[in-house]
C-alpha cells in the first residue's frame, strides 16, 4: 500500500498556547493551516505517523530512527511542562525500514540513541494532530548530514518498508524554511533568507521533488533553512508517482519562516524517478569536468583513483608540465561529491621532492585519511569533482585589513598551534569568519593571541 499522504509543515514552540502565552497570536494564519492538516490526517485514519524531525539525533553519515516501544515528552524547557506526551513506536515498520537499510548497507538504522525524549520539532506536528486524532503509532527519523541524494534514497526505502508491511502511514515532514527572513528576527536578515523562502514553496507547491535536490549546500546555510532534508525525504517516498500538492499557508512574521503544504499520491510516473535522473546529471558533469581537467588535476585524480581502487601509490607519470619535476609548493587537494565536500588535505609548505609528488600524496591523503569523513569508495569515484590548489609562499601580515577572502588565503598562527584556511571558499564571505575558521581550525581559543599570515593560491580545475 502506498502511502496515503504527506504534510509539510513547521515546528515553534510558540504556536502552542501554553509556551506562546499570546504570542501564537501573531501565526494565526499558520496555526489555521496546521489545523486543516490535522483534520486530514484524522481522515485518513493512519495506523502510523512517520515523523521527519531536525530536531532528532542528527549525526554526519547516519540516518538515526528513534528505537524502543515507546517515548515520551514535553514543552518543559519551553516553560509549559504541562503540555506532555506519551507515543508508541510502530516496531514493525521501524524493523522493516532497518532491514531494508541493511540489505543495501545504507546508513540508516537505530543505532546511537543518545536522548529517547521527544523533541520539539516531533511534538509541535503531535500537538495539533493528537487534538484531532488520538490513534495512530509513530515512528521518529532524524536527518543526516549526507547529501540530498541520500535524503532522497531513504525516502525511497521508506516508501518501500510502508508497502511491505501494508500500513497506513502518512508522513510529517518537520522543519521551519529560512531562519533569517526580518532584521529583527532572532538571526537577523540575508538576501538568501526570503529568496529560499520563495523558492521552497514554489517547489514544494508543485510537487517538484527533483528541484530539492539542485538546493546549493552553501545557500542553504546562508538562508539558515531548517527543514528542506525533511522535505527532500518526503519527496523520495514518493518517487514515481504523480503527487497532487496544494501549498496552504506561509508566514515570515516572526522572522522565521513557516510553510505548510499537503501533498497526495496518484498513478505512477516514470518522468518523476527524480534521483535516478538528478544522479545521471551528475555523472555527465562529473565527466565533462574530467575531460576539461588540466594536468594538476587529473593527476590528483588519478593518485585518488589508483589509492581507492588497489591502495596503490601512483608513481610520478611522465607527460606532465615541466614545473611539476622541477618546482616545490605546498598543494591542497579538494574533493566534492554531489555538491558537498568528502575530503581535502594539503600542505602548506613542500613536503616532497616535486609538485608531482605533493599532489600524488595529498590525494591519498584527501580521499583516505581526512578525519572529518570515511575513506572514499569505489563506487564514488565517478561523482567526485577535484580541485588542486598550488600555494604561495607566507607572508606575515599585521592586520586583518590586509587581507581579501577571494585573493588571500589565511594562516592563524598561536605557538606551535596553527590553522589555515583556502582563499575563495563558498560560504565564507567575510575577513573575520575566514580568520574564525581558520583559528578554530587551529584549535586556537578566542581569548589567545595569534598571528596572522597570507598567500596566494593558484586553483587548478
Amino acid at each position: 500500500m502506498p502511502i496515503l499522504a504527506a504534510f509539510m509543515v513547521p515546528h515553534p514552540p510558540m504556536i502552542v498556547p501554553a509556551v506562546g502565552r499570546g504570542s501564537e497570536k501573531q501565526v494565526t494564519e499558520t496555526a489555521a493551516a496546521y489545523e486543516q492538516v490535522a483534520e486530514e490526517v484524522a481522515a485518513l485514519h493512519p495506523d502510523t505517523i512517520v515523523i521527519l524531525s531536525p530536531h532528532s539525533i542528527m549525526y554526519a553519515d547516519y540516518f538515526h530512527i528513534s528505537p524502543g516501544e515507546t517515548a515520551e515528552g514535553d514543552f518543559g524547557r519551553f516553560g509549559a511542562s504541562e503540555v506532555c506526551f506519551t507515543e508508541e513506536y510502530d516496531t514493525d515498520l521501524v524493523r522493516r525500514i532497518c532491514a531494508l537499510a541493511d540489505a543495501e548497507d545504507f546508513p540508516a538504522g537505530t543505532l546511537g540513541e543518545r536522548d529517547p525524549e521527544l523533541d520539539h520539532g516531533t511534538m509541535v506536528p503531535l500537538w495539533f494532530l493528537r487534538s484531532k486524532y488520538h490513534e495512530g503509532k509513530i515512528v521518529r527519523i532524524g536527518l543526516s548530514g549526507l547529501p540530498l541524494t541520500d535524503h532522497y534514497h531513504f525516502g525511497e526505502l521508506l516508501n518501500r518498508a510502508v508497502d511491505e508491511t501494508g500500513k497506513r502511514v502518512v508522513i510529517i515532514a518537520s522543519g521551519d524554511l529560512s531562519h533569517k527572513l526580518q532584521t529583527y528576527g532572532p538571526y537577523g536578515f540575508a538576501k538568501e533568507g526570503p529568496e529560499y523562502d520563495e523558492r521552497i514553496m514554489k517547489d514544494c507547491g508543485a510537487a517538484d521533488f527533483g528541484a530539492l535536490l539542485e538546493y546549493e549546500e552553501a545557500f542553504c546555510e546562508r538562508a539558515a533553512e531548517c527543514g528542506h532534508r525533511s522535505f527532500v525525504i518526503m519527496g523520495g517516498a514518493f518517487d514515481g508517482l504523480a503527487v497532487k500538492a496544494h501549498a496552504l499557508s506561509h508566514q515570515d512574521i516572526t522572522g522565521v519562516g513557516y510553510g505548510i503544504c499537503t501533498f497526495y499520491p496518484g498513478a505512477p510516473d516514470e518522468s518523476r524517478h527524480f534521483r535516478a535522473r538528478y544522479e545521471e546529471h551528475l555523472l555527465s558533469e562529473c565527466m565533462r569536468k574530467m575531460e576539461g581537467s588540466d594536468d594538476y588535476v587529473a593527476l590528483a585524480r588519478a593518485s585518488v583513483e589508483a589509492w581507492v581502487r588497489g591502495g596503490d601509490r601512483l608513481p610520478v607519470p611522465k607527460g606532465l608540465p615541466s614545473e611539476m619535476y622541477s618546482d616545490r609548493a605546498g598543494a591542497f587537494v579538494s574533493i566534492h561529491k554531489c555538491g558537498r565536500l568528502r575530503g581535502c588535505i594539503g600542505t602548506i609548505a613542500a613536503t616532497e621532492s616535486c609538485i608531482a609528488e605533493e599532489i600524488i600524496q595529498n590525494g591519498i591523503s584527501a580521499c583516505s585519511r581526512d578525519p572529518r569523513f570515511d575513506p572514499i569508495t569505489q563506487e564514488e569515484l565517478k561523482y567526485l569533482e577535484i580541485t588542486v590548489d598550488i600555494l604561495g609562499d607566507a607572508e606575515d601580515i599585521s592586520s586583518p585589513a590586509e587581507l581579501d577572502v577571494k585573493r588571500y588565503g589565511v594562516i592563524v598562527s598561536h605557538g606551535i598551534k596553527r590553522g589555515l584556511l583556502l582563499p575563495n571558499l563558498d560560504g565564507v564571505d567575510s575577513i573575520e569568519q575566514q580568520i574564525d575558521i581558520a583559528r578554530q581550525k587551529g584549535g586556537i581559543r578566542e581569548d589567545e593571541p595569534y598571528k596572522l599570515q597570507r598567500f596566494e593560491v593558484v586553483r587548478h580545475y
